[in-house]
């Protein structure tokens, strides 16, 4: 997903509410200054990992971040997916507030009453049957429980994924992703990996094997483009996995939760999987990922898994926060309605910088 930020407009301090108190200092002519002294911070600390933009972002307001000099920027990098209400969204900060007045961190050993009553929250939302979870940090973090659960569900060491597949960068999720620029510098990653071209169902039936602990994919591909998977080819997975022992898993961390105008990306095809990855925006913004799976494969041996941070009780009641305004407000339904409003005037346009429908 890259990075884009679109200029809407420039304001003065003055019409920034609340903006120097929640940057931590003044904004006035010394603006340019203090951006510059927080770049140069930045840079004489940072990991180097991230190809830095020459903006630093204090506040943000819905669809809006705004920079140290009070001007207002449309985020179209949705915090890079994870803004999925807006920043700022009041039942977020609400959720926030009133649970870290109560208590921030309550480890998985604990039962937690935020815990329970998000799980029953995301039964509700998820294919029947769906009732088991893993609580973690991230997608990536999300995809290596996947990878872990199928394993051991399995006993098979297997994991097919596609080529031009993105599933994160830790090295577990890393051996699933296909990109060799990602790749290459820290192989060799773990074995047992293998990538085939994404629709194609000649290469899955030739490689899904007795071996084949899971098959791992993305509804829509995000990292290369926007590619879906075709319909026959979700059903083809589905019903070579079921014959062979295999677990379909999908990734909707980039596409669950309404992003696509139904709640999950495979709902489009009524294609079910064994297991999903979420992650991104479920917290409203704060650090939470997802792996769900139907009950009846089973369940982890204590000590096989584990997250000291992962569900817990802050992150879970923001996300409980914000499933309810997903629902509450329609929000999956409004996404169909003007992602066809937009495609619908795009087409008409025929605007020559538009490659694909």
């Amino acid at each position: 997903m890259g990075a884009c930020l679109s200029r809407c407009n420039v304001r003065s301090p003055e019409e920034v509410p609340g903006l120097s108190n929640s940057a931590g200092y003044t904004i006035q002519e010394n603006a340019i200054e203090n951006q510059s002294r927080l770049m140069q911070i930045e840079e004489r600390h940072t990991s180097g990992a991230y190809r830095k933009r020459p903006l630093v972002i204090v506040r943000g307001l819905g669809v809006k971040v705004i920079d140290t000099e009070g001007r207002e920027y449309l985020d179209m990098t949705s915090g890079q997916g994870v803004a999925l209400l807006g920043h700022s969204h009041p039942a977020v900060i609400q959720a926030i507030n009133k649970q870290a007045s109560r208590l921030v961190t309550c480890p998985q050993i604990f039962f937690n009453d935020q815990r329970a009553a998000l799980y029953e929250e995301l039964v509700t939302h998820l294919p029947k049957g769906f009732d088991r979870f893993i609580l973690c940090n991230s997608g990536a973090e999300a995809v290596e429980g996947a990878i872990k659960l199928a394993r051991l569900v399995t006993g098979r060491p297997g994991i097919i994924a596609m080529k031009h597949g993105f599933h994160g960068r830790t090295l577990g999720a890393l051996s699933a992703t296909w990109e060799p620029r990602y790749r290459r510098p820290f192989e060799p990653l773990l074995p047992g990996f293998q990538h085939i071209p994404f629709n194609d169902t000649g290469a899955a039936e030739e490689m899904i094997d007795d071996q084949t602990a899971a098959v791992l994919l993305e509804v829509v591909q995000g990292e290369s483009g926007v590619h879906l998977a075709e319909g026959s080819y979700l059903r083809k997975l589905r019903e070579l996995c079921h014959a062979r022992g295999a677990l379909l898993i999908f990734d909707e961390i980039q596409t669950g939760l309404g992003r696509t105008g139904s709640w999950f990306a495979f709902q489009h095809e009524g294609v079910i999987p064994d297991v999903m990855c979420l992650g991104k925006g479920i917290a409203g913004g704060l650090p939470m990922g997802v792996v769900a799976w139907r009950g009846e494969l089973g369940i982890l041996q204590p000590g096989s898994h584990g997250t000291t941070l992962g569900g817990n009780p802050l992150a879970c009641a923001t996300a409980r926060a914000t499933l309810q305004v997903l629902k509450e407000e329609r929000l999956p339904e409004r996404a169909k309605q003007v992602g066809e409003k937009f495609l619908d005037r795009l087409r008409r346009r025929s605007h020559p910088m538009v490659r694909e429908d």
